[in-house]
């Protein structure tokens, strides 16, 4: 039972981080009808900001994890005013987007490794490496830090898409472009502005998980398992999100306690099967029609 909790207390922990990467797939989804597959490497560069901020600038953590978090914001834009704005102002099939998307991702990682290089970085200790003691179980100081920062940014994009005008026109353009577009919004800002709030989230996502594993050009594949729980928990749907990275955290830390590492993998392409043929919609998505 000790070894359960325990297992349980690592699988929310690396949930949290899958939770900041797959709220940024449901967004740009939400509003684009597409998977925004460049995504994992605007959570890569944060990670290299991150890293660098700390090693060669020196500064605070605070300052690091925000310096990241706005340079990933900012190439995010870069990759939508680039690879996708063109192709939505022509109209182009969303296949054309899926290319682009592949092929940003694609540019990004080469170009990391052309400059910085292939070698496999490992943050600063940031915070003490001896966990915290409650009774039978041991918490990392780093899981904490990963559970409180998802959680305050997730409850931060709650309240602003729930709570401010800005958000409420992110929600119309989600549900209709044109119809936003003739009530006043603006949906190209909208547009950008979600591209800027994922990007964001993904350089505090990237952060965490340099410092609770390492850094590398191809860290930005682990976005894959942030696209299944984005499925699994429903694309378009934030809470759907958020609880299906838990879980698929949660489900891929057991499985590596239990039986092995090798079948973590395995399981979780397996759940996405299975979501997809039994329930497409996935545990929180809504059926929608297609709009003319």
């Amino acid at each position: 039972m000790v070894q359960f909790f325990q297992q349980l207390i690592n699988g929310v922990s690396i949930g949290s981080v899958y939770s900041l990467m797959a709220v940024g797939y449901s967004l740009v989804y939400s509003i684009m009808n597409f998977s925004n597959f460049a995504h994992g490497g605007v959570i890569m560069v944060g990670s290299y900001i991150g890293f660098y901020l700390l090693t060669s600038a020196k500064v605070p953590f605070p300052a690091a994890l925000l310096g990241a978090a706005a340079g990933a914001g900012v190439l995010a834009i870069i990759v939508e005013r680039i690879a996708y704005s063109p192709l939505r102002h022509r109209s182009a099939p969303f296949l054309y987007f899926i290319i682009s998307a592949m092929g940003a991702s694609m540019f990004i990682e080469n170009f990391v490794v052309a400059t910085i290089g292939p070698t496999f970085k490992t943050y600063p200790a940031v915070f003490s490496r001896w966990p915290i003691e409650i009774g039978p179980f041991y918490i990392g100081r780093i899981d904490v830090l990963i559970f409180v920062s998802a959680a305050m940014c997730l409850l931060g994009l709650v309240y602003f898409i729930d709570r401010t005008k800005l958000g409420k026109a992110v929600q119309a353009t989600s549900f209709n472009h044109r119809a936003a577009s003739l009530m006043g919004v603006n949906t190209g800002f909208v547009i950008t502005l979600v591209f800027a709030i994922g990007g964001l989230l993904a350089g505090i996502a990237g952060v965490l998980f340099g410092m609770k594993y390492t850094v590398y050009p191809q860290m930005g594949a682990i976005t894959i398992k942030s696209f299944i729980a984005a499925v699994f928990g429903g694309l378009g749907s934030l809470p759907g999100a958020v609880i299906g990275s838990l879980l698929l955290g949660i489900i891929e830390t057991l499985v590596s306690g239990y039986f092995s590492s090798q079948y973590r993998d395995l399981i979780s392409f397996t759940l996405l099967i299975a979501v997809l043929i039994f329930r497409p919609i996935g545990l929180m998505g809504k059926v929608t029609e297609e709009k003319a």
